[in-house]
């Protein structure tokens, strides 16, 4: 089930429809044919408050406390929300929400939302954590502002109800400046959680290449931005990022996919250029003598009978292959390339092996 994060990027939405719906269809629409352009597998995130019961009532109308005033001001209704989930899926990105109450967690149940986050602030808010686990689906968390036993507690807390977690390095700064990203932590979250996807959920402002080159080659495999659209004369916040950036952000993680190849857990296996190019500057035996038929080639004769020379010719055998006990079949003349033929060996026995051998060379 970790497979469901592995290469998936999170688009936080957050309040940034404002608590209009069209707005929020807009900045739906504009990065949905980002994500299809760049071809990568995407959410887009909404954030789940239920409002009426979120705020106190002493507390409701207050407008000098910004988390409460802004929580009022961009209030979506039930209709509204399901809409734009219903767009989200439409335009083939996954639908997904931050539920910042247990109501809104039965709100993600209904939606059928795939995935569930866990925001930074709430990575200790055990009446969340437990009805979220109730769902059995898989989680994202962000790592924010957490402790040690935080993080731990939560892991173990996933794992002994074998639900998949996901962990995003965070700093919860926003924005972030590139001093502040603190990558290496991608290294400690994987060799301490080597059971768990890790990620990257970021805010910095300045740069939409340098983290995702870094964090992919540490092992990140699941990002998070915000995201907003330069629109109807609202301010972009420092830490959100706009469709061009983020299309430069996708850019950037096929450039570290293609720069850092395969996976890091296996060997890799050499690019049929590369191999030609290195078989082009390895040195053909030659014998160093006229050598009899029924001669057998031992290491401590080499440099009496043998000697090495560029170029590799097609069928001739290299450094790589002269073995203890071949048998020459046939005689070979001074200064004549040792061929495969000429031996008795695995490499003339074996079609395969015959086959690369007299394919590669000048």
């Amino acid at each position: 089930m970790n497979r469901i994060f592995e290469h998936l990027f999170v688009l936080e939405l957050a309040n940034n429809h404002w608590g209009r719906l069209e707005r929020g269809l807009r900045i739906v629409n504009d990065f949905s044919q980002v994500v299809r352009f760049n071809n990568v597998r995407a959410a887009i995130k909404l954030q789940l408050r239920n409002v009426d019961s979120f705020v106190h009532q002493d507390f409701k109308g207050t407008r000098d406390v910004r988390y409460i005033s802004k929580t009022e001001a961009t209030k979506l209704s039930e209709s509204d929300i399901r809409t734009l989930v219903a767009r989200i899926k439409e335009q083939g990105c996954i639908a997904m929400a931050t539920p910042f109450d247990e109501a809104s967690v039965g709100f993600c149940e209904d939606l059928d939302l795939p995935i569930i986050k866990i925001a930074s602030s709430d990575i200790n808010d055990w009446f969340l954590i437990e009805r979220i686990a109730l769902t059995k689906r898989p989680v994202i968390v962000s790592t924010g502002g957490s402790s040690l036993k935080d993080l731990d507690d939560l892991v173990k807390f996933f794992t002994n109800r074998h639900i998949p977690l996901a962990i995003n390095h965070c700093v919860s700064l926003y924005p972030c400046e590139d001093e502040e990203l603190e990558l290496n932590q991608v290294d400690y979250l994987r060799r301490r959680y080597p059971n768990n996807v890790i990620g990257l959920s970021t805010h910095e402002y300045a740069d939409w290449h340098s983290s995702m080159l870094i964090s992919y080659a540490k092992g990140a495999r699941t990002w998070e931005r915000h995201i907003d659209i330069e629109d109807d004369g609202i301010a972009v916040s420092p830490y959100c990022s706009l469709p061009h950036q983020i299309d430069a952000w996708f850019k950037a993680y096929h450039k570290a996919v293609e720069m850092c190849g395969g996976e890091s857990a296996t060997k890799r296996s050499p690019k049929r250029k590369e191999i030609e190019y290195l078989d082009a500057l390895v040195r053909g035996v030659y014998a160093k003598r006229d050598l009899p038929a029924g001669y057998e080639i031992h290491h401590r004769n080499l440099n009496r009978d043998f000697y090495l020379a560029i170029p590799l010719l097609k069928g001739q055998l290299s450094c790589r292959e002269i073995l203890n006990g071949q048998q020459i079949v046939a005689p070979i003349g001074k200064d004549k390339p040792l061929m495969i033929e000429d031996v008795d060996s695995p490499y003339s026995r074996i079609n395969e092996l015959r086959g690369k051998i007299r394919s590669r060379g000048l």
